[in-house]
C-alpha cells in the first residue's frame, strides 16, 4: 500500500514538475545550509581546539613550593623541591593521562652573536621532549638529543625573536653565540608562534639542554635579574683564571672525551629543576590528571597525610573553557541560522501542499466515492509532503558537500566532515514533511465526498 501511494505520489509531480522543483528548493537550501553550517562550525571548533593546544591550554605547570626563611614566605617556586627524578616517578604511575613532559631549568642572562646582544624572556634548559608538550615544530635545523642532555652539549634552539634580532632575519644555522661566556652552537630555529593568552611574546625563547643551563649558564634556580647584568665581583674574589679574563678560555684540567662522558654519565636523579611541565593526553581529564598527577608527587616525596603539598599544579583551564564556550556559541548560532532555512522550506512544502488539495478536490471526492477511507487520504497527502521533502534533501546533501569542498579547497576554511550533520539534516527534512505536511493531508482526509464531487 505505501509503494502503490509513493507510486501515485511521483506520478503527481511528474505532472507539475516545475512547480515541484520549486517547492523541494526551499529544503534544498535548508539542507545544504544545515550541512555547510555544522561542517563549519565543526571545523572552526577543531582549529579552536589546536590553537589552544599550541598555546599550552592543555598543559599543566608543576613548580616547586614555597621557601621561607625568618618567618618571611618567599613564594611559589623558591623551593628546590622538583626533581629529575620526579618525572620518572610520573611516567611509571601517571603514563594513562601524561602523553609528554620535559624539566626546565630557567635562566637570564644576554645572549651575544658579534656586536648584537638580547636578553631573552625565555631562556630554558629542557630535554627534546619540549616541543612535543608544546606541540611546536621546528622552522629550520634540528633539534638536541638526549645524548646531548646527558652529555652537556653546548648547543641550542632559538626561536624567531632572536633570529631577527641577532641574525637580522638570515638563518643562524651552524652559528655561534655566547651565553654568560659560553660559546652555544645554534642547530635549529622555531617556527613563529605569536604571543601567548597572557600576552608574551613565545618567539623570545632559547632552548638548550638542561645539563647545559643547569651547570654552565644558572648555577642556581633563575632570580628576577638578569644574571648577566650581576654587579661586579672584587677581584680578590675571583680565584680562576677563567674569571678574571671571560674571554679567555683556559681548561685547567683534562676535558673528558666523549666516550669518558658516555661511559661515566654525570648523575641527576636528586638534581632540582625549576619546573616541569606536563601535557595532558585528553583535556576533559585535566582535573583527574592533577589528582593523580599530586598523589604521585607525593609519594615521590615521601609525605604525610595531612602535610601541605611542597609543590604547586596551574593550568590554563579558565582560559580553555573560554575559547571554547566561544566556540560552542559560535556553532549554535550557525546551526540555528541553518534550521531557519529549513524552517522556511517547511513553510514552502505547506504552502504547495494546500494549493494541491484545492486542485484535486474531485479527486479525493472521486476516490472517497469508490472506497478510500479517510487515513488513506491522510497517507496520500502526507507521503507526497514526506517524498517532496527527501527529494530535497538528497539533493542539498550533495549540495552541501560540495559547497563544503569547495571552501576547504579555495578559501582554506577549516572544514570537518561531519555524518552526524548529514544524518540530523535528513531528519529534520523528514520531520517537517511531516509536520507542515499533516494539516493540508488532514484537510484533504476530511473533505465531504459529496461537495468534493461537485466542487468546480
Amino acid at each position: 500500500m505505501l509503494a502503490e501511494t509513493a507510486r501515485i505520489a511521483l506520478k503527481s509531480f511528474r505532472r507539475n514538475i516545475l512547480r515541484s522543483i520549486l517547492t523541494t528548493l526551499g529544503i534544498f537550501i535548508g539542507v545544504a545550509a544545515v550541512i555547510v553550517m555544522m561542517e563549519i562550525g565543526q571545523g572552526s571548533a577543531k582549529a579552536i581546539r589546536e590553537t589552544i593546544a599550541r598555546m599550552g591550554a592543555n598543559n599543566l605547570l608543576l613548580q616547586s613550593g614555597a621557601a621561607s626563611s625568618g618567618g618571611i614566605t618567599l613564594g611559589s617556586g623558591t623551593a628546590a623541591t622538583l626533581l629529575i627524578g620526579d618525572l620518572e616517578a610520573l611516567d611509571k604511575e601517571c603514563d594513562l593521562v601524561v602523553a609528554e613532559m620535559a624539566p626546565i631549568i630557567r635562566a637570564r642572562t644576554q645572549v651575544v652573536y658579534a656586536n648584537k646582544n638580547w636578553v631573552p624572556f625565555y631562556l630554558y634548559g629542557t630535554s627534546p621532549s619540549y616541543v612535543d608538550v608544546r606541540q611546536w615544530a621546528l622552522e629550520d635545523g634540528a633539534f638536541f638529543t638526549a645524548e646531548d642532555v646527558r652529555n652537556g652539549v653546548p648547543v641550542c634552539v632559538i626561536g624567531q625573536t632572536l633570529v631577527r634580532e641577532l641574525f637580522d632575519g638570515e638563518s643562524p644555522v651552524g652559528q655561534d653565540v655566547r651565553i654568560n661566556n659560553q660559546p652555544f652552537r645554534v642547530i635549529g630555529t622555531l617556527e613563529a608562534k605569536g604571543a601567548d593568552m597572557v600576552g608574551f611574546d613565545q618567539d623570545d625563547t632559547l632552548l638548550a639542554p638542561w645539563t647545559t643551563v643547569k651547570y654552565k649558564v644558572a648555577g642556581e634556580s633563575l632570580t628576577d635579574t638578569n644574571q648577566s647584568a650581576a654587579p661586579p665581583v672584587a677581584a680578590e674574589q675571583i680565584n680562576t683564571l677563567n674569571e678574571r679574563y671571560p674571554g679567555t678560555q683556559i681548561t685547567l684540567y683534562p676535558v673528558p672525551s666523549a666516550a669518558q662522558l658516555a661511559n661515566h654519565p654525570q648523575i641527576t636523579r636528586f638534581t632540582n629543576v625549576d619546573r616541569i611541565m606536563v601535557r595532558v593526553r585528553d583535556d576533559a581529564e585535566m582535573a583527574s590528571a592533577k589528582r593523580e598527577i599530586s598523589e604521585a608527587l607525593r609519594r615521590s616525596h615521601r609525605l604525610r597525610d595531612g602535610e601541605p603539598n611542597d609543590f604547586n599544579i596551574r593550568d590554563m583551564t579558565e582560559q580553555s573553557a573560554a575559547l571554547g564556550s566561544s566556540s560552542a556559541q559560535m556553532g549554535t548560532l550557525l546551526l540555528a541560522v541553518a534550521l531557519i532555512s529549513l524552517l522556511v522550506g517547511g513553510i514552502g512544502i505547506m504552502n504547495i501542499m494546500l494549493v494541491t488539495v484545492t486542485e484535486r478536490t474531485r479527486e479525493i471526492g472521486l476516490r472517497m466515492a469508490v472506497g478510500a477511507r479517510p487515513r488513506d487520504i491522510l497517507r496520500q497527502f502526507l507521503v507526497e509532503a514526506v517524498i517532496l521533502c527527501l527529494l530535497g534533501a538528497g539533493i542539498g546533501v550533495g549540495c552541501g558537500r560540495g559547497i563544503s569542498l569547495l571552501l576547504k579547497h579555495v578559501m582554506h576554511w577549516p572544514i570537518e566532515s561531519s555524518p552526524l550533520a548529514i544524518i540530523a539534516s535528513v531528519s529534520s527534512s523528514v520531520l517537517v514533511g511531516v509536520v507542515f505536511g499533516y494539516y493540508p493531508a488532514w484537510k484533504a482526509s476530511r473533505l465531504d465526498p459529496i461537495q468534493a464531487l461537485r466542487y468546480e
